[in-house]
């Protein structure tokens, strides 16, 4: 089996399939229970995914064996600094490659947009995503915002 990463609409189907996945781990993570169908729905409401597609974002997924497994978006902040969002490898694809291979991608589309700098965000109990992030060369920097669910912040330079 082998991976794939290509462009892909934020809304296509397996696209609105993962962020509902993602959405899910990282809401049942922090209130330490399973999300609920509602909860979800509420969640991607006016969640701002319509900016991941050109000219102010894009969107990848990941497929393992031709199976949607993974997801990333990247979002562009200013001319030189983009922001890496939803980021997202489903459990059961988890230690195979998939989310290096998501992070080649988004910092692919943000040089073809000129970015020299990615930022973001996560949590303390998302500590995957914390180890992917250090693993390919992102470091924690200063905090650039203070939005609620941000403990930590990284940024690697393009």
């Amino acid at each position: 089996m082998t991976w794939t990463v290509t462009p892909e609409r934020f809304d296509a189907p397996d696209s609105t399939a993962l962020r509902r996945d993602y959405y899910d781990e990282v809401a049942s993570r922090y209130w330490k229970r399973p999300a609920t169908s509602e909860e979800i729905d509420e969640g991607l409401t006016d969640d701002g995914a319509d900016r991941l597609a050109p000219p102010t974002g894009a969107f990848v997924v990941g497929r393992f064996g031709g199976k949607p497994a993974a997801c990333a978006g990247l979002l562009l902040v200013d001319a030189d600094v983009a922001e890496l969002t939803r980021v997202f490898v489903r459990p059961e694809y988890r230690g195979t490659g998939g989310g290096g291979l998501l992070l080649t991608a988004v910092e692919s589309a943000a040089r073809a947009f000129g970015i020299r700098r990615i930022r973001l965000d996560t949590r303390n109990d998302l500590v995957e995503a914390r180890g992917l992030y250090a693993k390919h060369g992102y470091r924690e920097v200063p905090a650039f915002h203070r939005r609620q669910y941000a403990e930590h912040w990284f940024a690697k330079e393009l």
